[in-house]
């Protein structure tokens, strides 16, 4: 039994690394896939609630992607309206920002080796530099990947809501074997992930909102462009929050006058911040949705590293479904608990006792 127990361990041990290496050069597959399945739980509700009132599944199916699509709609509209926002900027405004960005350049013009002419423009300088036309290649092969896995997760998204793919039954299969104990996962499985959703969406909405008024309010270009940008941005865990103020602090910078002005501009944008995204969130989250700050560090960059930026925006997501997975099992419950940041004591047993028997 034990030369069992030993043997099933370094299996273990070696699926591991073999599992993850499929997960990263499988990403094409797995991306699409497990963003599907977040999109499916968020309107499973949605089609089971229509399915209670008589509706039919396939009238219940296109409602759904009719909301999907409504979505999808809104968020082109308002692509269009920042694009037209910054395609109607004068000339005037191209040639301020571009005099007060040389200053930038010049700093690190020595330690990049640029090698700028004066009197040329610096757009054209840099276009050139950077030689724009040999990316075209992978610029296209990106574009290529990234519409084949939107492709592919509306296919998948639609697989997992007429429940040709049940999530529900893959985990009685699969991992937990019993009924009972596998419907109150999936339910718990749903319930936070749909919490984690919403309460993420509507901070990144009120983060996008509020970068876009102190936009407005300071006076810089294009404040509809920013709050768009750091709604989306704001979905890449931790990071995202630190590059919608830096982007659009430097933005300020090249607009902005250094002054008063200028450090209140990026005061406001770090508070926007600071107030949805460190304290707002967590709260809203509540304390059952509590996960280790260690652990969303390490994780953000394992899924980073797995599947870079889509690893990025699924990392708190896929954390929370393998701790409740992991609550399911008495031998991985401590795992689970690290996870969440809230070991329990571990009891030793009564020494005592054990010379009794002894």
């Amino acid at each position: 039994m034990d030369k069992l127990r030993t043997t099933n361990g370094l299996l273990l041990i070696l699926a591991i690394p073999v599992i993850f290496y499929l997960l990263k050069t499988l990403s094409f597959i797995f991306i699409p896939l497990v963003f599907s399945m977040f999109i499916a739980l968020l309107f499973l509700p949605i089609m089971r609630g229509l399915k209670r009132r008589g509706v039919g599944q396939t009238l219940s199916l296109f409602i759904v992607i009719a909301i999907m699509v409504g979505i999808i709609t809104i968020g082109v509209q308002l692509i269009k309206l920042s694009t037209k926002e910054i395609a109607s900027a004068d000339a005037n405004f191209i040639e301020m920002a571009e005099a007060k960005l040389i200053y930038i350049v010049q700093f690190i013009d020595d330690a990049v080796g640029l090698n700028l002419t004066e009197g040329e423009s610096l757009t054209q300088q840099l276009v050139q530099k950077t030689s724009l036309l040999k990316n075209v290649g992978p610029t296209l092969s990106f574009i290529n990947s990234t519409i084949t896995m939107l492709i592919m997760t509306i296919f998948f998204s639609v697989l997992w809501l007429t429940e040709s793919i049940n999530i529900e039954r893959i985990l009685h299969k699969v991992l937990l074997k019993r009924k009972y104990t596998s419907v109150k996962t999936f339910i718990k499985i749903e319930k936070e992930l749909i919490k984690f959703i919403i309460v993420k969406t509507l901070v990144s909405l009120a983060t996008g909102i509020g970068t876009g008024l102190v936009c407005y309010i300071f006076d810089v270009s294009f404040p509809v462009f920013w709050g768009l940008f750091a709604f989306l941005i704001n979905y890449v865990q931790m990071v995202g929050s630190f590059i919608a103020v830096i982007a659009a602090g430097l933005f300020g910078v090249i607009e902005l006058e250094i002054g008063a002005s200028l450090f209140f501009y990026i005061v406001a944008l770090a508070s926007v911040q600071v107030v949805f995204g460190t304290i707002l969130e967590p709260i809203f989250m509540g304390k059952s949705f509590s996960i280790n700050v260690i652990t969303v560090l390490v994780m953000l960059m394992f899924w980073g590293y797995i599947w870079g930026v889509p690893g990025l925006i699924m990392s708190i997501p896929l954390t929370v479904f393998i701790k409740i997975i992991l609550e399911q099992f008495p031998k991985t419950q401590f795992l689970a608990e690290i996870i969440s940041g809230n070991p329990k004591q571990v009891t030793l047993p009564n020494l005592s006792n054990i010379k009794k028997n002894n």
